[in-house]
């Protein structure tokens, strides 16, 4: 059964539809565009029509097969390479535009729906002068000059909306303070990824994403987005040393091994996966954790990477964004961005977002663009300048540990305590420094209770910490 959402979509791009050739529809990661895909080739079918379906990873393919499996769609074919499925008479084709551009063919199709619309393709473009309707998919339809081929935008639903009624997680957000950036060069609207991948691969900057990881993320199933191979191999070599079972994709990684990635990842044998942009469409994980290792100044490479993460699954309260890369800081969150016409390339798109970007609160870390913290009320005085620890992340997000939350906490901290002979102080630090509240009671709690894994993991970050600046003070000799 279609969502409340999805049928109105389907209703709006089939109005525009009526006005247009060319109809882009853009819903958020999660949103089931597939699903409602689907629907569009049913209609067109009933109606004795042909219908492509146009994917831009061979990864994609048997995907969408099965989905319109899924959906009772069965008449099928599949123009790539030499796919088993090759059958030009079947009324839906499935192909991929790489193949498709290589043979210089356009299959017969009275409408061309194509997947990750924001895609430049001078094929593609080339295509829709032949006649047909082409509806384009996509949660980021912001590329420049994309209001030259594309004529109309239907805005179907927001990842604010969807977090809002249930469909995808809401999220938490931790970022280092200032990643040094300065220097960088920018490429084609990017950071310059040469520059960038020297910046980034610094050993006290992937030891601080492991560290990190053990204090916040409790274990969970996480992505990592590195910046080149170089980067990615030494974040995996990191999480390895510190004795997490960590997988690693990149553009060369064979479909078999990725399913095997997958598989591992989903059982538990891997907790964490190192990609280098290869996981950003298509892929719907079980996400807990995701990792932004790699800066970016593109809102549709930013939106497009923390989406992986923003779909809901069984005991997900929320997804948790380390963000280790300041592009949080610099383009907000993604359910800030916004943009309600296609970008023509002759002139600049008007963004529904914030004009003052979130920044962490200095004293609790909550989110705040101006005016006192909501949280804690901490207002903001002038100062000449402010100090940074590298390394040291503050969650800019509006969440706050419940009093349940640090009540359990401190019950488990308490008692791994007193199992370990130590004093109610280093429970009482523990605890400040893990949820930046003091403890519940000014003794120890009458019921305590069996550390659970969010706690141990901390301890253990705390433990390597410690350990850490022992051995560098022993290397300098102090």
């Amino acid at each position: 059964m279609l969502r409340q959402y999805q049928e109105k979509a389907i209703l709006d791009t089939r109005r525009q539809a009526a006005k247009a050739k060319t109809v882009v529809l853009q819903l958020p990661t999660g949103a089931g565009k597939t699903v409602i895909a689907g629907a569009l080739i049913k209609n067109a079918l009933a109606k004795g029509n042909r219908v492509a379906f146009l994917v831009p990873y061979v990864s994609l393919i048997n995907q969408t097969i099965q989905s319109f499996y899924d959906q009772e769609i069965y008449n099928i074919g599949v123009i790539q390479a030499d796919h088993p499925m090759f059958d030009s008479t079947a009324p839906v084709q499935i192909c991929s535009i790489d193949t498709l551009a290589k043979r210089h063919y356009f299959p017969p199709a009275d409408l061309v729906i194509m997947d990750e619309a924001h895609r430049r393709s001078k094929y593609v473009h080339n295509w829709m002068k032949q006649g047909p309707h082409f509806v384009g998919l996509t949660a980021t339809p912001w590329t420049k000059g994309m209001g030259k081929h594309w004529e109309s935008l239907v805005i179907g639903s927001t990842t604010q909306q969807l977090i809002d009624e249930g469909y995808l997680s809401p999220f938490r957000v931790f970022a280092p303070s200032k990643p040094d950036l300065k220097g960088v060069r920018t490429t084609a609207g990017d950071y310059n990824q040469k520059d960038l991948g020297e910046r980034v691969n610094k050993a006290p900057l992937i030891a601080s994403i492991v560290d990190t990881w053990l204090e916040k993320s409790s274990g969970g199933k996480t992505l990592c987005f590195a910046v080149n191979r170089a980067h990615a191999k030494q974040i995996q070599t990191e999480f390895e040393y510190n004795g997490v079972a960590c997988g690693y994709i990149d553009a060369f990684t064979e479909l078999e091994e990725r399913e095997e990635i997958a598989r591992q990842f989903h059982s538990g044998e891997i907790k964490v996966v190192c990609n280098v942009m290869c996981l950003v469409a298509g892929v719907d994980w079980d996400v807990r954790t995701l990792i932004l290792a790699c800066p970016t100044k593109s809102e549709i490479k930013y939106v497009q990477m923390i989406g992986r993460a923003l779909r809901t699954a069984e005991g997900k309260d929320y997804a948790l964004i380390l963000d280790h890369s300041d592009t949080t800081e610099k383009l907000g969150f993604v359910t800030d961005i916004h943009h309600t016409t296609l970008n023509t390339g002759n002139e600049k798109v008007r963004q529904l977002r914030n004009e003052i970007l979130p920044k962490p609160c200095p004293s609790c870390g909550t989110l705040k663009t101006k005016g006192p913290c909501p949280s804690c009320g901490f207002k903001a005085e002038p100062r000449s300048g402010v100090d940074h620890e590298d390394g040291e992340l503050k969650e800019i997000t509006s969440y706050k540990y419940t009093k349940n939350e640090v009540d359990k906490f401190w019950r488990q901290l308490c008692s791994y305590a007193k199992d370990k002979g130590y004093r109610w102080g280093w429970a009482r630090h523990t605890l400040k420094d893990m949820t930046g509240q003091e403890p519940p009671t000014k003794y120890w709690p009458k019921r305590l209770e069996t550390p659970g894994e969010q706690v141990l993991n901390y301890i253990k970050h705390k433990n390597i910490k410690w350990a850490k600046r022992k051995n560098a003070s022993g290397a300098t000799g102090g």
